[in-house]
């Protein structure tokens, strides 16, 4: 029984991953939230072209009518250089991409390229699908560009031709020589995530902070990401933060964490080294960091660990129905710069995790709105994962107790509980319970209660 009452949390019939502790109330044994690791798969991309070249950076993916589209900046001499460029790429299958003739801006002489955009904005350019359904005709694509203090707004209708949507910056309160992310919210609002100067941890800190527009011209005053008490000051030099699809209303972000002063290639002309790390949220503002591990580390590849390597891209795609695939940046300034893949479960970005000496996992309490529970999971051949229903106060609910719930094992990612057999909720439909999990040697990556 719990002896603390605690207020029950709304689920709906929402997929629920374990990438922080909204869900769950206590941990015991084995048991414990641990960070998933994707896995290093294809190099996609090598900016090789005479309007790119090995200081290309800042990479967007969008999904789109079965196109993966990529967006990146190429040519960049100077941080404000009116003939910086931002170019376009795009992929059937998530791997092979080809740059489009597009023709639409000359460099040394010829229109010959996959430019869309040049200026000084093509420094940070950061297109977004817009989903907002109030969003007017011609402008279902969106970005936010620009340096110096100052960002822009922009649209497209198709994604290739785009126009400043003011000729005035929308954004004026931040450093933004970073990539600075925007997306639509359903909440209800546009959210751009940006780069500013946290001088209060320390002179040149890099840090994320957020504002909101419904509009996406007016812009609140930026509020930094709040972190729990304790976490560490890291320098967050991008973001990369998009809803999660088909979650939405969890927020994930991937920030490329950089640690100016430590080198590992000596000769190599700039200190810093940099890696991937991964946080949670459910309002925006308020950051779980329950995951301090680096999310993606350089690896064995000397070429990562220089500089501004390991960034990755803002955007996560669906390629095949298991997985999640993202893009990191690799060799930041090596003649064979460019993109990787990375690829993880589905819903699978963490995980609670019992060892093989078994442990447990309460969740908060919720009201049941649907007629099944549904497990993203896997668990090794002797492993196993059962599930008792309890109320609210947690005592067992007769018919839905441990011992009712035969072991569950395997690799699933929409693996039904049952007991006795079935697989039906309905009884407890408008009740509030919480969920025990008893596992052994197994992970337990997301919940949904689903409606049929």
């Amino acid at each position: 029984m719990h002896a603390a009452a605690e207020p029950p949390v709304d689920i709906g019939n929402r997929i629920e991953m374990f990438v922080d502790r909204y869900l769950v109330s206590e941990v015991k044994g084995a048991a414990t939230l641990q960070l998933t690791n994707p896995e290093r798969r294809e190099v996609v991309f090598t900016t090789n072209k005479p309007w790119e070249g090995p200081s290309i950076a800042y990479f967007s993916v969008i999904q789109n009518a079965g196109v993966i589209r990529l967006y990146y900046r190429g040519y960049c001499p100077e941080d404000a250089d009116n003939r910086q460029v931002t170019c376009y790429a795009e992929s059937r299958d998530g791997v092979n991409f080809i740059r489009p003739d597009l023709g639409l801006y000359a460099f040394d002489g010829s229109a010959h390229n996959n430019i869309i955009w040049q200026g000084i904005e093509s420094h940070n350019f950061a297109p977004f699908l817009d989903t907002n359904p109030a969003a007017e005709p011609g402008s279902g694509f969106k970005a936010l560009a620009g340096i110096n203090g100052k960002l822009y707004a922009f649209k497209s209708g198709d994604g290739i031709h785009w126009t400043k949507i003011t000729e005035t910056p929308v954004i004026t309160d931040g450093a933004f020589d970073s990539l600075n992310t925007a997306f639509w919210d359903r909440r209800g609002y546009y959210r751009c995530y940006s780069r500013y100067w946290d001088d209060h941890v320390a002179p040149g800190v890099r840090a994320i902070q957020s504002c909101t527009s419904t509009d996406f011209i007016h812009w609140t005053k930026p509020v930094p990401n709040q972190y729990p008490e304790g976490s560490p000051r890291e320098q967050f030099y991008t973001n990369a933060t998009r809803p999660v699809p088909g979650a939405e209303h969890q927020l994930l972000s991937f920030p490329k964490r950089f640690v100016p002063e430590r080198t590992r290639r000596v000769a190599y002309k700039e200190p810093g080294v940099s890696d991937a790390m991964l946080m949670a949220s459910r309002d925006g503002v308020q950051w779980d960091r329950s995951f301090l591990d680096a999310w993606v580390r350089p690896g064995q590849d000397e070429f990562n660990w220089t500089q501004r390597s390991n960034m990755p891209a803002a955007g996560i795609v669906s390629v095949d129905p298991d997985g999640f695939s993202m893009y990191i940046s690799r060799h930041y300034q090596w003649p064979d710069n460019g993109l990787q893949r990375i690829t993880i479960r589905k819903y699978g970005f963490g995980s609670v995790h019992s060892g093989r000496a078994g442990g447990e996992m309460i969740t908060k309490p919720f009201v049941v709105r649907g007629s099944s529970l549904v497990l993203n999971m896997a668990t090794s051949a002797a492993g196993a994962v059962q599930v008792e229903v309890q109320s609210e106060a947690g005592a067992p609910i007769d018919g839905f107790k441990l011992t009712d719930c035969s072991p569950i094992f395997g690799d699933s990612l929409h693996e039904q509980a049952a007991w006795h057999g079935k697989a039906d909720l309905t009884p407890l439909i408008g009740k509030t319970v919480r969920l025990r999990f008893v596992m052994s040697d197994a992970d337990l990556y997301a919940i949904q209660i689903a409606a049929k």
